[in-house]
């Protein structure tokens, strides 16, 4: 399995040549339809849209919503992050297909949560796919979809918790503290996060204070160090031999972590500045990273569920399954309304600098 998983890099990294032909699709669209502008450098754009040694590859901003939904298929410095996401999506599903498909599967209540997973990751895909794409359009659309992409990462940390949960965790752990409070506390700090990303968003403007890093990273941390905390526990507690699964956890710590690193540090592009404005650049390293993150929990899940499907219901009770999947409507929810009142708020602020 661990084998599929990195094959799929070679799937979700578009390759150089292929991106190259991009353009050409965009000037065979029909001559009614709205053409997006060719790029231009980072001097061009305001200073919102600029990111740190990029020079090149901006989409101008104010053209037609149109535009900015058919540079889709035209190359610029987005392309890889939009991409990345809409590739990884289907792979997402083609492996859910083909567990079903092969194993004889049954939905009923113990699958519920995978099922949850699978819906939070497509929902942070397509938000994440939708804020690269249109964020280039106006300050105002720039902040709403962001806003957006920060729920749809709330709700994926929330998903990726229930399927640690209820087919990961050691009876062990779910006795200690932390699993007595895990559902609570990472729907929790789920929120927070999401709140926190909204708040050090619509709060700061550029050059950005150190503040903002600490409302973005401190509640997105948290949430992550005790949505994994049932599986590092299991990868140091039992033999990886005998559950081959942990194998697969250990590749999504691995990517996970790396994507970090690139998400957090311009990599390679503060070394070579202005060489890696279309591809490669750290961020869409970071969205390649994080899509092998999930496919890797997905192969993990399934081969856990596979393993314990007739007990799960046992184990927790139909109560506690339901009541944890009620949970995550009710935070995505939530999350939305943060997001709605951040962009009122900073509807509001923006208004007050013209004033």
């Amino acid at each position: 399995m661990s084998g599929f998983v990195l094959q799929r890099l070679t799937t979700i990294t578009v390759s150089v040549k292929q991106f190259g032909r991009i353009p050409n699709l965009v000037q065979r669209l029909p001559s009614s339809l709205p053409s997006p502008k060719p790029t231009v450098s980072a001097s061009q754009v305001p200073s919102l849209f600029r990111e740190p040694y990029i020079l090149t590859g901006y989409r101008p901003i104010h053209q037609n919503w149109y535009c900015y939904l058919l540079s889709l298929f035209q190359k610029h410095n987005e392309s890889l992050n939009v991409w990345s996401h809409l590739l990884a999506a289907p792979l997402l599903l083609l492996r859910w297909w083909s567990h079903f498909g092969n194993l004889g599967y049954h939905l009923d209540i113990s699958v519920l949560p995978l099922c949850l997973f699978i819906v939070s990751a497509l929902i942070c895909y397509f938000c994440s796919s939708v804020a690269h794409l249109f964020q280039s359009h106006s300050e105002h659309a720039h902040y709403y979809v962001f806003f957006m992409d920060y729920v749809g990462v709330a709700v994926y940390q929330y998903g990726c918790a229930l399927g640690h949960y209820f087919y990961t965790s050691a009876p062990g752990w779910r006795a200690s503290i932390f699993g007595q409070y895990f559902l609570h506390g990472t729907a929790f700090l789920g929120l927070m996060s999401s709140l926190g990303c909204c708040l050090a968003k619509s709060r700061y403007r550029k050059p950005y204070p150190l503040q903002r890093k600490i409302c973005q990273i401190i509640p997105s941390s948290l949430a992550y160090f005790l949505g994994i905390s049932p599986v590092v526990h299991r990868l140091l507690t039992v033999s990886w031999e005998e559950e081959p699964s942990l194998n697969m956890h250990a590749l999504q710590i691995l990517f996970f972590l790396c994507s970090a690193l690139f998400f957090s540090c311009p990599i390679p592009e503060c070394f070579f500045p202005g060489k890696f404005d279309i591809f490669g650049h750290g961020h869409q390293i970071f969205h390649v990273l994080l899509s092998l993150t999930t496919l890797s929990q997905l192969e993990a899940f399934f081969q856990e569920y596979a393993r314990n499907r007739e007990n799960i219901v046992d184990i927790f009770g139909e109560s506690q399954i339901w009541w944890a999947c009620v949970s995550f409507p009710v935070l995505a929810i939530s999350c939305l309304l943060v997001a709605v009142t951040s962009m009122k708020s900073n509807d509001k602020n923006s208004l007050g600098v013209i004033l």
